[in-house]
């Protein structure tokens, strides 16, 4: 395998919907004894994977042929939709679940930020949780030990490191999950959404120790998150799924550059019902977030004139709040188009609502998505949600302005540009 540490050979993963199994016990021990004795394939799968007896409607292809190599000190991003098939790859290369078809072979000690927390038992304290999901990891004693301190002040809860993590909040108990798992001596660090978690500086500091641990000599990353700008930034390789399939597979900017241009990256709202699904903490969760494009037809794509209406609703879950909440409109360069903030507020707890306007003839044709961060008073970030919506704005040109080439610029408003004739057959006023 030379430098490469993971090989990834036409790997699929059949599910079966609502059962386990053949479902049938003479079947299942059939099955063992081929595969686990006879070390042949199962006879209840075709040679290309497909169950011999299983209706399409009764299974599922979470991975279909999936291959790709990874050099050591590579970092990829792993990028799609939900339920393309992600999670279930790193699973697999993991050896957590075993695929249907296929192999992964590799080398080296491998990290895997998969389930954050999982393995902590909740009557346990924060410290006796270090050492119990340390050896899960497989650190031994003594490492945790030299470790200690520095894994306790990542995570931020020296006060609470004696408590039973039943009594921690959510934001509390990803922290201590990831900072253990983070300070796990590994040659590969695999990564399902670990940015996911936490407020807007525990965010960046997870990036930060990512990015530590990819600038080490022969350190290798595989980085799974719908973040488009963290993995631009964090990585060099891209590998998009799309239901299970490959669907493209490269250099990180012409990864990026294919998806962000398709269908499915266009979403103009989100919502959620209750606030303990919804992204957020303690003190304030997103309760919904809209772009409302000003046009007489919904069924009429965004161009450069269509007025935008960004509206959104947080839940206030604490009383005495002081807040300013700052939207970032971003275009998939990662540059930031422009910040607008809120006014300080002192709100109580109940529902928050706010909107932002975006006028037409402001925004070049190209793909957008708006972030959302609230502050506190001492302007410290107490929340953070990127990419709320995404959007594709369209190229329009009358009749009287065309112009054969792309108009240069990150905006494109539509100021007069005069000019008149002084004089007519002179050189010289």
């Amino acid at each position: 395998m030379s430098n490469i540490v993971i090989q990834v050979e036409e790997v699929s993963k059949l599910y079966r919907l609502g059962t386990i199994g053949t479902g049938s016990l003479r079947q299942d021990v059939q099955g063992w004894w081929n595969t686990k004795v006879r070390k042949k394939d199962s006879p209840f799968f075709k040679s290309g994977g497909m169950p011999a007896d299983a209706p399409d409607q009764s299974s599922i292809w979470a991975l279909k042929q999936v291959s790709f190599d990874v050099r050591q000190g590579d970092v990829w991003g792993i990028i799609g939709h939900n339920g393309s098939g992600k999670s279930t790859l790193l699973k697999i290369i993991s050896r957590i679940i075993r695929p249907t078809q296929g192999v992964v072979r590799g080398k080296g000690k491998v990290s895997s930020l998969l389930e954050v927390g999982a393995g902590f038992h909740q009557e346990l304290t924060g410290r006796e949780n270090m050492y119990l999901s340390g050896y899960i990891l497989g650190m031994s004693r003594r490492e945790i030990n030299q470790r200690f301190d520095e894994i306790v002040t990542f995570s931020g809860i020296e006060p609470f490191i004696d408590t039973p993590v039943k009594r921690y909040s959510s934001g509390m108990y990803v922290r201590l999950a990831f900072a253990i798992a983070v300070h796990l001596d590994a040659d590969i660090m695999i990564a399902d959404e670990v940015l996911a978690v936490g407020d807007a500086e525990f965010q960046k500091k997870c990036m930060v120790k990512m990015q530590e641990f990819s600038h080490q000599e022969g350190r290798t990353i595989l980085f799974v998150s719908h973040d488009i700008q963290a993995v631009s930034r964090l990585c060099h390789h891209a590998l998009w799924l799309d239901h299970g399939a490959v669907k493209a597979i490269g250099p990180i900017q012409d990864v990026v550059s294919q998806y962000i241009g398709s269908p499915q990256l266009n979403y103009h709202h989100q919502a959620w019902t209750r606030p303990d699904e919804a992204p957020g903490n303690e003190s304030v969760r997103l309760k919904s977030c809209y772009l409302i494009p000003d046009v007489v037809d919904p069924a009429v794509p965004i161009d450069i004139r269509t007025p935008l209406t960004f509206t959104f609703q947080l839940w206030a879950l604490q009383g005495s709040l002081r807040l300013v909440v700052g939207l970032r409109l971003f275009n998939y360069n990662e540059e930031c188009v422009l910040e607008v903030m809120s006014p300080h507020g002192d709100y109580q707890q109940g529902i928050l609502q706010g909107e932002f306007h975006i006028p037409g003839h402001f925004l070049n044709n190209a793909s957008y998505y708006i972030s959302l961060t609230i502050y506190q008073e001492n302007w410290a970030p107490l929340f953070s949600q990127r990419a709320c919506v995404c959007f594709t704005v369209e190229d329009y040109r009358d009749q009287a302005k065309v112009f054969p080439e792309k108009w240069l610029g990150t905006v494109r408003p539509d100021f007069p540009v005069k000019l008149v004739q002084l004089a007519k057959n002179k050189l010289m006023i």
